[in-house]
């Protein structure tokens, strides 16, 4: 009679040994996200934060907020970078936090993976480190799950959510904006996070290209262009409303720039934005010309070079460039807000792209 081996969660494709080596690798990277207000250490069954902290508001609103960084993960796959795709669930999470006006105070992280590869877990947790500490806020806590059968050996997804803070009194939105308000444009790191399944179906279905082809435009790979990580603006514009009057902010991601500045524009105005005001990165011209991609249907997809938005009064646009300039990053007014009138949406750009 053949002997049998009983199943076990090892048999099953689960590595509870690799899950743990992952934590203890992940741990040097999780320390330099700590704010004074994070408890304990990483490993418990919850992330803690003291929320005596917030006794210095009068009326502390808390923001939150989740999202992912989509199939951009699967160029990080096939490139077998893992690094910097953290960075982008970062800026992902907080930078819709700071919309409010909220300053970031935590985040948690969630990894999925076919199977747990120490090294490759505790690189992903590495980004999102260096995310945090970019965007100012701590990493309390997160969960690696191992789906095998589900997902291949080197399949993965990442997603996590975030905590800010807002005074009452100082949140940002639509009720603040008004006629006459500027709109300052951010530039953009690139392609940040959004419209990946329509830049991966333009190069690699449509133009056969590879990941190491070397484009004279990037001055790079085209890999490394498409991995380059989301800007983070969120302590940006936190200097922004603590040095001028700022009526509100709009995070450029899925959708493209008018449809998410519409976002906050209250029913009886319109931001109107002039193309004009700047020449989209080379990365946007490469998709829309290799795919035949419309103008629309790009700008609809795209953050087309702008990944922030900040509305501002008309007597504030210098200090904001200003305070902007000092902190490094490209801004330029691109727009106003007017009376909506007839149109019926509240975003729209106009004119050409300048060259």
């Amino acid at each position: 009679m053949s002997e049998t081996t009983g199943a076990s969660y090892a048999a099953a494709g689960v590595d509870i040994e690799a899950g743990d080596r992952a934590v203890e690798l992940m741990k040097e990277w999780v320390k330099k996200t700590r704010r004074p207000e994070v408890l304990g250490g990483l490993g418990g069954f919850a992330g803690l934060f003291d929320a005596s902290a917030l006794k210095r508001y009068e009326r502390p609103l808390l923001a939150s907020a989740t999202d992912g960084v989509g199939t951009k993960v699967d160029l990080a796959r096939k490139m077998g970078v893992y690094d910097t795709i953290g960075h982008d669930l970062v800026g992902m999470v907080v930078d819709d936090l700071v919309v409010c006006g909220a300053e970031p105070l935590f985040m948690t992280d969630y990894i999925c993976v076919g199977k747990v590869h120490p090294e490759r877990v505790a690189a992903i947790v590495k980004g999102i480190a260096e995310g945090c500490v970019l965007a100012g806020c701590a990493l309390v806590g997160g969960e690696t799950a191992e789906h095998p059968g589900l997902l291949g050996p080197d399949d993965f997804d990442v997603a996590g959510a975030g905590t800010g803070v807002v005074e009452a009194d100082h949140l940002l939105g639509p009720e603040r904006i008004r006629k006459g308000d500027v709109v300052i444009a951010m530039a953009s790191s690139g392609l940040h996070s959004n419209g990946y399944s329509l830049v991966r179906h333009v190069v690699f279905d449509r133009a056969g290209w590879e990941l190491d082809r070397q484009v004279e435009e990037f001055g790079r790979t085209l890999g490394e262009e498409l991995l380059e990580p989301t800007k983070i603006y969120s302590l940006d514009c936190l200097a922004l409303t603590r040095t001028t009057e700022v009526h509100g902010f709009s995070h450029v991601t899925g959708g493209g720039l008018a449809n998410n500045l519409a976002r906050v524009i209250p029913d009886g105005l319109h931001a109107r934005v002039d193309r004009s005001t700047w020449t989209p990165g080379a990365v946007f011209d490469l998709v829309g010309k290799a795919g035949q991609v419309e103008q629309l249907e790009l700008e609809k997809t795209l953050n087309m070079g702008v990944g922030m938005i900040a509305i501002v009064p008309a007597e504030s646009v210098d200090a904001a460039l200003t305070t902007l300039a000092d902190r490094g990053v490209e801004s330029w007014v691109a727009g106003e807000i007017t009376e909506r009138g007839e149109r019926t949406s509240g975003a729209e750009l106009v004119g050409g792209y300048a060259r």
